[in-house]
C-alpha cells in the first residue's frame, strides 16, 4: 500500500448518520443491553445508551465509492497520476500524490472542505485566466524548488 495511504482515517469512510430504531429493534437493543457483562455495560454507560448504536452500519470500503462520473477514488488517483506522469514527463513526489488522494477522496465522499477548496481553485484559475497570468503561474508551480 503506498505511504500516503496511511494517513487516511477509518471515520471518512463511515456514514455516521444516526438510525431510526423500529420498536422491534429498539427492544432487541434493550435485551442484548440487558445481556451484556459489566464491561460492556459499562462502556454503554459511558456513551449513552441513547448513543449506543449496536445495528450500527458497516463501514462502505473504499473501493465502492463513486463520484459523478462513476468512478472510485482509486480510479480517479490512478488516471490523474498517469496524466501527470505522461504530461510532465517527470516523476511526481509522494506529497503531491497524497494530497492528490486527499482531494479525490474528499470529493467522492462530498466532503465540504473539500468541495470548497476544489471551488476556490476553481475560481483562481478562472481570475488567472482573466489576468493573463495562466501560463506564468501553472510554469512556477511545476518548477523545481531549489
Amino acid at each position: 500500500m503506498p505511504s500516503f495511504l496511511a494517513n487516511i482515517h477509518a471515520s471518512m469512510y463511515r456514514d455516521g448518520a444516526p438510525q431510526e430504531l423500529t420498536p422491534e429493534q429498539e427492544a432487541s437493543k434493550r435485551r442484548m443491553y440487558e445481556q451484556l457483562k459489566p464491561r460492556g455495560r459499562k462502556y454503554v454507560d459511558r456513551i449513552g445508551y441513547e448513543n449506543w448504536d449496536p445495528f450500527m452500519k458497516p463501514n462502505d470500503p473504499l473501493d465502492i465509492r463513486q463520484d459523478v462520473t462513476k468512478r472510485t477514488t482509486q480510479e480517479l488517483i490512478r488516471e490523474f497520476l498517469q496524466t501527470v506522469a505522461r504530461t510532465n514527463g517527470e516523476a511526481y513526489s509522494n506529497e503531491y500524490a497524497q494530497g492528490a488522494l486527499q482531494a479525490a477522496l474528499g470529493i467522492v465522499n462530498r466532503d465540504e472542505t473539500m468541495i470548497g477548496t476544489m471551488d476556490f481553485c476553481l475560481w483562481y484559475v478562472d481570475l488567472l485566466k482573466r489576468e493573463g497570468h495562466l501560463e506564468v503561474t501553472l510554469n512556477q508551480l511545476h518548477a523545481k524548488k531549489d
